[in-house]
């Protein structure tokens, strides 16, 4: 007497609107860190500088850097609300 194999559950594939949500999420958090950390870093280093006040620095990269956080965190937050979006809706009269 031969024994079945157990059949195994296949792997659901994504379709390529998933593929593409999961590809822009990882760019735009990929360059989030990116331009993060390059602005910490200008930072860091304009509060050593003897020539360059402190005042101004933080006058320069504030705007900038609330600006950048509030926009990629609101773009990565409207990708991962729309992902779950009924994807046969119907318009209806």
């Amino acid at each position: 007497m031969t024994k079945k194999p157990i059949p195994r559950p296949k792997k659901p594939t994504p379709d390529t609107r998933d593929k593409l949500t999961l590809y822009v999420t990882l760019m735009v958090s990929t360059t989030l860190c990116i331009s993060v950390l390059a602005m910490v870093i200008s930072f860091m280093l304009g509060l050593w500088a003897k020539e360059v006040d402190n005042a101004e620095i933080f006058k320069m990269i504030s705007p900038a850097f609330s600006t950048l956080i509030g926009g990629m965190i609101g773009f990565l937050s409207g990708i991962k609300l729309m992902q779950n979006d009924d994807k046969s809706k119907t318009c209806k009269d």
